[in-house]
């Protein structure tokens, strides 16, 4: 997970250099500029990016074996090591960007048949062509835009603004050619698929299964890692696995470190702790203050770029404790992200019948691009922090659209058990106190939730509210006022706002 600045057509070096300075944070380990022809492309990385690159000797953005074409990428492949035996590239550093410099050699623009483990975004040019693309989901961000004859993209908007103001999202699952035209190579079913089966025992042993190869795959501990631990299902599950495989690879006597922030004495902190004590983790809190929320919200917005009230809240929380970690020493952290989407985890899907339950799933899992993908990428990596998310799995996508809606959303009297496939395949692993506790969203359960809306009801007032509404329908809350103002200063009120995405509650 790194950063990318191209330009294409007549680029300025100038331009470039001041692109990539605004997301230096993305890759202080190892980063180099490429002019050739048409193109100039930025590219950098963390250290856990490369853990086996030499600074001094790798030159980046990576070339084709012939040297002809170059590649600007950031991602993560599940099943590289199977691409990489698969296709004949060799072991060692950048293998995932050989993989898609051969697979576009290869195949063209039908090579995302390859990608179907993977999140990314990657522009590939021998500097008389250009071709770019974004994953399905879009949990790897991409902007583009144009100045005079001249076509920019770059990972993040804050980048994009500081050339032009005509700024637009790259969509998800979608290829842009030399031609500029952008074509889609992916979408969302718009049905479900035939059901599995109704053998719950094995499928609750295959769930089991598939995230631990998926953590298996994308995780080896070569540099400091922790894991994100709220005490919510989704890190819980994920913690647990990695200190699994933590003690088998360091000891019985080793323990993973992991991180729990809140605001206050949170839920996320005492169920955390009841956690971490289940794991024998080296566990560390994060305590902070409404004080310290409000001191941090300004760079959290910027780096977010984003004013939608639910992704702020959850993401403050985020940044404070990636910070947190980071100053510990930490290279790599887990994150339980993905889980709810995966398997229903919203509160509000609990709103709709079993037979509308996928066309609600699916739209969730639309809101993934430009909205809660956002605080997994920025809030880590303004801190040079790569994150990992091993339940955002291809594998594990495509097998739980297949379990019937009835095992998501299980009915219990008069309510509903969300994710209950999830509980029941790790009740057996984990404390009740987690398996049990009901579905919050992370500022919730870090408790910032709780203490921001009432701020700026108090601070804003009515009428300030509705004279900024008759301007911006956008606008739905005096909080989210807030927040646009500070995005609007970065960004101004023009396209930059169209790409941000409002999570459909308050």
């Amino acid at each position: 997970m790194s950063g990318l600045v191209v330009g294409y057509g007549s680029p300025e070096h100038v331009k470039i250099q001041e692109m990539f300075k605004k997301i230096s944070y993305r890759g202080p380990y190892l980063s180099g500029i490429l002019t050739n022809k048409s193109a100039i492309m930025a590219q950098n990385y963390l250290r856990a990016d490369c853990p086996t690159a030499l600074p001094d000797k790798s030159r980046v953005p990576i070339s084709s074996a012939n040297g002809g074409l170059r590649i600007c990428y950031d991602g993560q492949m599940g099943n590289v090591d199977q691409l990489a035996e698969t296709h004949g590239i060799s072991a060692g550093p950048f293998a995932e960007e050989r993989i898609l410099l051969h697979l576009y050699q290869e195949y063209g623009s039908n090579m995302f048949q390859h990608l179907d483990d993977a999140i990314f975004t990657f522009v590939i040019s021998d500097g008389k062509d250009i071709f770019a693309a974004r994953d399905l989901l879009g949990i790897k961000t991409l902007f583009y835009g144009r100045k005079g004859d001249t076509l920019y993209l770059t990972t993040e908007l804050k980048s994009l603004v500081t050339v032009t103001d005509n700024v637009n999202e790259f969509p998800p699952g979608h290829y842009l050619d030399g031609s500029g035209n952008l074509n889609r190579f992916a979408e969302l079913p718009k049905t479900p698929p035939e059901h599995l089966h109704n053998d719950l025992n094995q499928m609750v042993g295959n769930i089991r299964d598939i995230i631990q190869r998926s953590l298996q795959n994308r995780v080896d501990f070569t540099v400091d890692t922790g894991g994100l631990l709220s005490g919510g299902m989704d890190s819980s599950v994920i913690n647990y696995l990695a200190s699994q495989l933590y003690k088998e690879k360091f000891g019985n006597d080793a323990r993973l470190k992991t991180f729990a922030v809140g605001v206050g004495e949170s839920e996320d902190i005492e169920t955390a702790r009841i956690m971490a004590k289940q794991i024998d983790s080296d566990h560390h809190e994060l305590i902070v203050d409404l004080e310290q929320v409000l001191i941090v919200l300004p760079e959290v917005i910027y780096f977010l770029e984003s004013f939608d009230p639910s992704l702020v809240r959850g993401s403050v929380s985020n940044y404070l404790i990636s910070k947190y970690a980071r100053e510990r020493g930490i290279d790599l952290l887990l994150s339980g992200e993905g889980g709810d989407e995966i398997f229903c985890g919203y509160i509000y899907l609990k709103d709709f019948p079993p037979e509308e339950l996928f066309e609600r799933q699916m739209e969730c899992i639309g809101f993934l691009h430009n909205n809660a993908s956002l605080r997994l990428d920025r809030m880590n990596h303004s801190n040079s922090v790569r994150v990992v998310a091993p339940l955002i799995s291809g594998e594990l996508f495509r097998y739980t659209l297949a379990i019937p809606a009835e095992y998501k959303q299980k009915p219990v009297g008069n309510d509903k058990v969300e994710k209950w496939i999830f509980r029941k395949a790790f009740e057996p692993f984990l404390p009740a106190a987690i398996t049990q506790r009901v579905k919050q969203e992370f500022s919730q359960g870090s408790g910032s939730a709780a203490l921001l809306p009432s701020y700026f009801e108090n601070l804003i007032g009515d009428d300030e509210l509705s004279k900024a509404q008759s301007k911006y329908s956008i606008i739905r809350s005096k909080e989210e006022l807030y927040y646009f103002r500070i995005f609007t200063d970065h960004f101004g009120d023009g396209r930059a706002v169209d790409t941000v995405g409002q999570w459909p509650k308050l």
